[in-house]
């Protein structure tokens, strides 16, 4: 790995978490209702007098906890997470006055909630391991087999509900962040992803420290599939995000398709036609129907 793709990749993580933070604060002053996790820091925080950065820092480090018995490792990402989104969310606090009149409420909520898209784009797409929360879906997802929505829906109604009775801050907002974050998320991920190269063997244990695991559970990899392996994935909110190497695979996977046009090693070089998108989808499906493959956003292991 360069030198200075690693500066990047650490550089863009940087301002992914200070902007997340800032994005919180936006929120929080709208007054209108914020993310779960954020109800449950700001009930802990209205609860105990602690400062609601603070209470964001060591929420994220309990839930980092239960990362142990899960057999998640923390990518470097995922520790300065941890670290870094609390004390920009405090600082973001300290410089943003609190809104009451409710088109001003509106205007910074939606501020926060873009901000917020943008903010996990940058931080997830160096792909420097995914936040506390997030391993701690995955985990639970890999130990139990349950449909990674179902996971993160009983995981942020918990939260949500012992927030509120805490007293934090449940509204039209909660509602709206629900609804959109995922879409949001879903623009500025591929916007911001990092197109890495293949690690060569002497950078394998070291992108490996840097990403960190996640052990795939029978809903990411398929149900009767029978492999075991750990993948390294990114995912917020309940995204997951395509890898590079599930992208290379899909040149392999086109020239053994009896019917997506690729290259054929028995034959000439195909010449060059542009398709369709809506076309080769097509051709896609079809062909994992007559051929009883299926396609997943992630690359397996393939054993001989």
């Amino acid at each position: 790995m360069s030198r200075f793709l690693l500066v990047r990749r650490i550089g863009q993580l940087l301002v992914g978490l200070l902007l997340y933070g800032i994005a919180i604060a936006l929120m929080v002053r709208a007054g209108i209702g914020v993310s779960p996790w954020d109800v449950l820091a700001q009930g802990i925080s209205f609860q105990t007098g602690i400062p609601f950065g603070l209470v964001t820092n060591i929420v994220g480090v309990v839930v980092l906890a239960f990362w142990i018995p899960l057999r998640q490792r923390p990518g470097l990402g995922t520790v300065l997470n941890v670290l870094l989104v609390g004390p920009s969310a405090q600082l973001g606090l300290w410089l943003i006055p609190q809104q009451t009149q409710l088109w001003a409420q509106v205007l910074l909520f939606a501020s926060g909630l873009a901000l917020l898209a943008v903010a996990t784009g940058l931080y997830i797409g160096p792909k420097l391991g995914p936040g506390p929360r997030d391993g701690l879906m995955t985990g639970l997802h890999a130990r139990t087999g349950r449909p990674i929505w179902a996971v993160r829906t009983a995981i942020e109604l918990t939260v949500l509900v012992i927030g509120w009775f805490l007293g934090g801050d449940v509204g039209i907002g909660t509602l709206a962040f629900a609804l959109l974050v995922g879409p949001l998320c879903s623009l500025t991920l591929p916007f911001f992803a990092i197109r890495l190269p293949a690690p060569a063997p002497a950078d394998a244990e070291l992108e490996g420290d840097l990403e960190g695991t996640a052990e795939q559970g029978p809903g990411l990899r398929g149900e009767g599939v029978g492999e075991r392996d750990a993948v390294r994935f990114d995912v917020r909110d309940g995204i997951l995000l395509e890898p590079d190497a599930r992208t290379r695979a899909r040149g392999v996977d086109r020239s053994a398709s009896p019917l997506v046009r690729g290259p054929q090693p028995d034959r000439a070089p195909a010449e060059p036609r542009t398709s369709r998108p809506s076309r080769l989808i097509a051709a896609h499906w079809l062909d994992d129907r007559l051929t009883g493959r299926t396609r997943d956003a992630h690359p397996r292991t393939r054993r001989a």
